[in-house]
């Protein structure tokens, strides 16, 4: 893979975690994450170690992502429950 393949994964990559650390929703944060580890996963695939690149992308993005993304929704019907804002 050319070098503008690497460059651009690394972008996405930083893009990703930027846009998690500022962002002010965190369900954009949450997906940003997911973006990020998924791009991620596929420099490791491409780096030749499939498994780590395997394990990012099941783990990384999709696992720990999808929790956060419920646990960030659960405890906002509880707070509209309670009354609050």
């Amino acid at each position: 893979m050319p070098t503008f393949g690497y460059i651009l994964l690394i972008g996405v990559v930083l893009a990703g975690a930027s846009i998690a650390v500022l962002a002010k929703d965190l369900i954009r944060a949450a997906l940003a994450l997911g973006i990020g580890s998924a791009a991620l996963a596929m420099m490791l695939y491409l780096l030749q170690a499939p498994y780590a690149g395997g394990f990012e992308l099941s783990v990384g993005a999709g696992l720990i992502s999808i929790l956060f993304i419920v646990a960030i929704s659960l405890t906002e019907s509880m707070g509209r429950q309670r009354g609050e804002p």
